[in-house]
């Protein structure tokens, strides 16, 4: 990396964008809007994960097995795509920033396969089958690639909006905000929609489809705008941007293997993401509430719902325990914490017997006009299940301010700025893992005799009751073990992040000032070494 200069302004820059301490601090709206860019991708993770092999088998007639296996492969395709992207990003320097580009070019790119896959296959005749597969597979292709290269963005542009361990952890509460309104909104109206015309229909994604289009392209102009104002090269590492060098292919497998600290993250978060996808997969909650419980439209939305409600006090309260003793204690803490109660969940759920009505989830009736028919059984659920989601799913999305810890440990650490390499490395096992999720319910299905996805009208049979634990309960419970088996011997602590954040700020402050990168890199090499500079 080349010398910087003493007289090319920097020193005066860096004091109008960092407090006296030295860190980055962004404003109120820049940490309110970026999450919406996690929002806008997870409209459309919501549409890929969950209703896209009920169009490609109800609407195209293409087979149970293709469509749930498709759905693993694109996923795992989307995986190879990743670090690609983040190369590409950490390469990237143009007028409107690093980021900002690839997050409005993924999402047009999503919005034109979007249009071709869902409406263009439906013109291919049905007598052509061949052309069906082929159309449906190119253009589901084309949008996983426009869902990776907008993703990417959510965890790399991460690391230049803030490096206050004070603030970072705020992404995780104003993602859930955005999620409310991406995904939430998203699988609200989609079960709606679904519960009157049917989720293999064409009905269902003629009202789907151009819902997920527009609300996604909202929230990404939205994040554009909160971005904008960091996405410049003062805040792109130790130096300007013009001070980064190019990262090539074997800087992906030097950080992954000398970064200790990604790898505990990525077993971590990635069988957390995986069982999460499992247990919120569409058909697992008509297995659950429909062919179990038999009151779909009266429990699925309200049990969503409950989910988010008691989501909000452990989001308040993680917040808090973040800022105070780091990210790390509030996932361990909120992890055991959901294992616990899903035990209970687990029992209830064991207890179930069909026919026994003081043995069945029930919260009204509209049978004879509307009454509550709530009983000791669904009390004790609402209660176990509404703790244990609220305490993961307030967790769900702690990864990505982490991996910005892990970025900025990365620079410290190498004096390497990465964040695509360190986000796309992540997202890379993360998607591999989480991919196999449709595929497992898919067999899942298949082993208990179902040859399509279940709809509301789909009969109970023998074996959904142990199938239905094993998706919604005991895949959940050994993620959540093997996380905190992960986080155990994870060191990025808070009074660790800090220490790093003193020691990159110095280093930054040097290097603006004219000193060498190489001799900012050997002086700072820990926190130790900055409190005796300071002391001398």
């Amino acid at each position: 990396m080349p010398q910087a200069s003493k007289t090319d302004g920097r020193t005066d820059a860096a004091s109008m964008r960092t407090g006296a301490d030295g860190l980055n601090r962004a404003k109120l709206y820049q940490l309110v809007l970026f999450p919406f860019n996690n929002g806008a991708t997870n409209v459309y993770y919501v549409l890929l994960m969950n209703y896209i092999a009920y169009y490609a088998e109800g609407v195209l007639g293409l087979l149970l097995a293709f469509a749930t296996t498709m759905v693993t492969v694109t996923r795992a395709l989307d995986a190879f795509i990743d670090p690609v992207v983040g190369m590409l990003i950490d390469r990237t320097q143009t007028r409107f920033g690093k980021f900002r580009p690839f997050m409005v070019l993924g999402n047009l790119v999503m919005v034109v396969s979007s249009l071709c896959l869902f409406y263009g296959t439906r013109l291919i005749p049905a007598d052509n089958v061949a052309v069906r597969y082929v159309g449906y597979t190119f253009f589901y292709i084309l949008l996983m690639v426009g869902y990776s290269i907008q993703t990417s963005c959510t965890r790399a542009g991460q690391t230049c909006l803030t490096n206050d361990p004070k603030q970072r952890p705020t992404f995780t509460l104003f993602n859930t905000i955005a999620s409310l309104v991406g995904m939430g909104v998203t699988m609200a109206v989609a079960s709606l929609v679904g519960g009157v015309v049917g989720f293999r229909t064409e009905q269902f994604f003629d009202i789907v489809i151009p819902l997920v289009i527009c609300l996604s392209a909202a929230l990404t102009a939205l994040a554009v705008i909160g971005i904008a104002g960091k996405d410049r090269p003062e805040f792109w590492g130790l130096g300007t941007g013009a001070d980064a060098p190019e990262l090539k292919v074997r800087d992906y497998v030097r950080i992954f293997r000398e970064n200790h600290e990604l790898k505990r993250l990525i077993v971590a978060a990635s069988g957390t993401k995986f069982a999460f996808a499992v247990a919120t997969n569409t058909s697992v909650g008509i297995l659950l509430y429909s062919c179990m419980m038999g009151n779909y439209n009266g429990l699925y939305l309200p049990m969503y719902v409950l989910g988010y409600a008691f989501s909000a006090p452990f989001f308040l309260g993680g917040l808090k325990l973040s800022q105070k003793q780091g990210q790390k204690k509030t996932l361990v803490t909120f992890t055991s914490l959901a294992l616990v109660l899903y035990l209970g969940v687990c029992a209830l759920l064991m207890l179930w017997q069909p026919g026994n009505p003081a043995l069945t989830l029930s919260i009204f009736s509209t049978e004879g006009g509307f009454h509550l028919t709530l009983n000791a059984y669904t009390i004790v659920f609402i209660v176990l299940y509404g703790l244990g989601y609220g305490a993961y799913y307030s967790t769900a999305d702690m990864a990505i301010p982490m991996i910005a810890d892990v970025s900025d440990y990365e620079m410290f650490r190498s004096g390497s700025y990465a964040p695509g390499v360190i986000g796309t490395l992540f997202s890379f096992v993360d998607k591999l893992v989480s991919s196999l999720s449709t595929t497992v319910v898919g067999i899942a299905l298949l082993a208990v005799g179902l040859s399509h996805l279940p709809d509301t009208t789909t009969a109970y049979v023998p074996g959904m009751k142990g199938l239905t634990i094993v998706l919604f309960c005991i895949i959940p419970m050994v993620a959540w073990v093997l996380t905190l088996v992960a986080m155990k011997g994870y060191t990025l602590t808070g009074k660790r992040m800090e220490e790093i954040q003193a020691v990159n700020g110095a280093r930054k402050a040097a290097i603006e000032a004219g000193m060498p990168v190489e001799e900012a890199m050997e002086r700072w090499k820990d926190a130790q070494d900055l409190e005796d500079g300071a002391k001398a």
